[in-house]
């Protein structure tokens, strides 16, 4: 069996440019062959947002740009809708985490799968801590 994880927008984001990336964040893209990253449908969303805010920044080219989406395209990752999820335990989380529902999203879905979260983001990681989530070193 596959060990699977949730990933976050925040660890893409560290593949993507130098200054963020770690030698973890590295490790776990390269564990990609070997490990299934499952990803809530807004991850699409806000990881093509993150590029776009980098392009307007003239952090990265356009073509980068349209490099990194390249990237993300061909990622293995399992897509999983969770907006029926959004009105009931996915707010309910938000509201106890004091999370946007953008990380609750993430949260519901590393709870509801009962496995691992990547991500950097310090609130989501502190929740995801307090909900009794394992998580991943990036």
């Amino acid at each position: 069996m596959v060990a699977a994880f949730v990933l976050d927008a925040s660890v893409a984001a560290s593949w993507c440019f130098a200054d963020e990336s770690s030698p973890s964040s590295e490790a776990l893209r390269e564990s990609l062959t070997e490990r299934k990253a499952i990803v809530p449908t807004l991850w699409h969303a806000e990881c093509a947002n993150l590029l776009l805010v980098a392009e307007r920044r003239k952090r990265i080219t356009p073509a980068r740009c349209a490099e990194l989406l390249d990237l993300f395209d061909i990622l293995p990752l399992e897509t999983v809708d969770e907006s029926e999820r959004m009105r009931g335990p996915v707010m309910r989380l938000a509201r106890a985490h004091r999370l946007t529902i953008y990380d609750a999203t993430y949260l519901d879905l590393a709870i509801q799968r009962g496995i691992e979260l990547a991500t950097r983001d310090a609130d989501l990681r502190r929740a995801s801590r307090s909900a009794g989530v394992t998580l991943i070193d990036t």
